[in-house]
């Protein structure tokens, strides 16, 4: 029995209609809130779930090696990106059908954004026109300030003239950047949307699809909806009826036969935009980006959502890193959870990350308001982690200071976590 005085269970675990303090708060109250099958749809992985899984456990065998007696009374979290500063080295990244996570869905998400100043990229598969996102941006008045850069996600049609349409809406509206998913030839094994479709609400549609796609509610607002052709290809169980599919959706399924000697070049010829590929795993391709002039790169594995048998982001990065050798921004998305999370993705060689689910948690829990509240929670961790690891701006964040775990104890240096460098990576070995 406790102790009269001794706090109970309700008053030590915070519950989810409480005020969130943190990330995972954040989550466990969106998930009480989502109807289950949302809430799975935006949380899963693909197969297993262990890339998933990898992405955020990766950051717990950092530890940061803190310094002391630097005066830290002003940390400045800012940093640069591409010619711009950013307040923050985080940005948001493209999520999928905002609107059935709550509120006004992608306006709510892009108000927050361009009230807090921070980088946007709008996914392609968006539940509001990238127009209306873009003059959601363009409506905040920050004084002299202009508004943060807003990028654009693609998938490219297996006719990429079809894309044409898209990416040259995007550059009218304003978006300063197109960022091509290049990991999806197909969609990865996402048992909870094969378990549990998700379609679109009466009502809602994907207006950037243009023309849309078949099985698009926007397409006929009589027909029943239906899940895309692409998550229709990901529940087929035969070879036969997985060709059959691809034959009738024709040149509307996402492209499988994109490469690096004939889509760079059309996307060149079809914008102005910077263009920036989103999925790279491994330096062999690091080194293609820059040798096909990619303007930047992003260290994605899609969230866990598509190949479950590859490393974490975090693990990825340091060959990375080391293989651009600062010739292009490298951005790294997946698992972060936390502000020291942000510092030891920068330390590790990151210019910039992406945070995706947190928003949505938030937007679930309170709209913008929400949102805002997800990004103050990761702009006070990371200024806090700074000053307590001794550092005074973002540039002092380098591989020197944070160490690996091993299985014998705790490295004290650590060089670079790569699979090849012949030294110690993530796993200890």
């Amino acid at each position: 029995m406790s102790k009269p005085d001794s706090p109970n269970a309700s008053q030590c675990t915070p519950s989810p209609t409480d005020d969130p303090l943190t990330l995972h708060e954040f989550e466990q109250a969106a998930k009480a809130r989502l109807p289950a099958h949302i809430y799975e749809f935006y949380a899963s992985g693909s197969d297993q779930q262990n890339a998933l899984a990898r992405n955020e456990a990766a950051f717990n065998r950092l530890c940061i090696r803190p310094r002391v007696l630097i005066d830290v009374s002003e940390v400045d979290t800012s940093t640069t990106l591409f010619g711009w500063k950013a307040a923050l080295p985080i940005g948001i990244a493209p999520s999928a059908m905002q609107r059935l996570a709550g509120g006004e869905g992608e306006l709510d998400v892009a108000t927050a954004a361009a009230s807090m100043g921070l980088n946007l990229t709008l996914s392609s598969q968006s539940t509001t026109s990238l127009e209306d996102v873009a003059e959601a941006r363009n409506r905040i008045k920050t004084g002299d300030i202009p508004p943060p850069p807003f990028w654009m996600q693609i998938y490219l049609y297996e006719d990429v003239q079809k894309s044409i349409n898209l990416i040259r809406r995007a550059e009218a509206a304003g978006y300063q950047a197109l960022i091509l998913t290049v990991d999806t030839p197909v969609l990865g094994n996402r048992l909870a949307e094969r378990r549990t479709a998700v379609t679109l609400p009466a009502g809602m549609t994907l207006p950037n699809l243009d023309p849309p796609a078949p099985n698009n509610p926007g397409a006929n607002p009589d027909a029943p909806p239906q899940p895309s052709i692409n998550r229709q290809l990901m529940n087929a169980r035969t070879a036969h009826s997985a060709r059959a599919l691809r034959t009738a959706a024709g040149s509307q399924m996402h492209s499988s036969s994109l490469t690096w000697h004939t889509t760079i070049p059309f996307l060149r010829r079809t914008t102005s935009m910077k263009l920036i590929l989103k999925g790279i795993m491994t330096p062999e391709d690091a080194r293609l980006a820059i040798q096909h002039g990619i303007d930047g790169i992003i260290v994605s594995n899609h969230g866990g959502r598509q190949l479950d048998a590859t490393c974490s982001t975090l693990e990825a990065l340091p060959d990375i890193v080391n293989a651009v050798a600062g010739a292009i921004p490298v951005i790294l998305d997946g698992g972060v959870r936390s502000g020291a999370d942000v510092f030891k993705a920068l330390a590790v060689g990151a210019d910039f990350v992406l945070v995706g689910r947190p928003v949505l948690w938030g937007l679930a829990v309170g709209g913008k308001e929400g949102v805002r509240g997800v990004m103050d929670v990761l702009e006070r961790e990371l200024s806090r982690t700074m000053a307590l690891a001794g550092v005074r701006e973002v540039g002092e964040i380098g591989r020197e200071r944070v160490g690996v775990l091993r299985r014998e104890g705790f490295g004290r240096l650590f060089v670079c976590l790569g699979y090849d460098s012949g030294v110690e990576n993530l796993d200890g070995e």
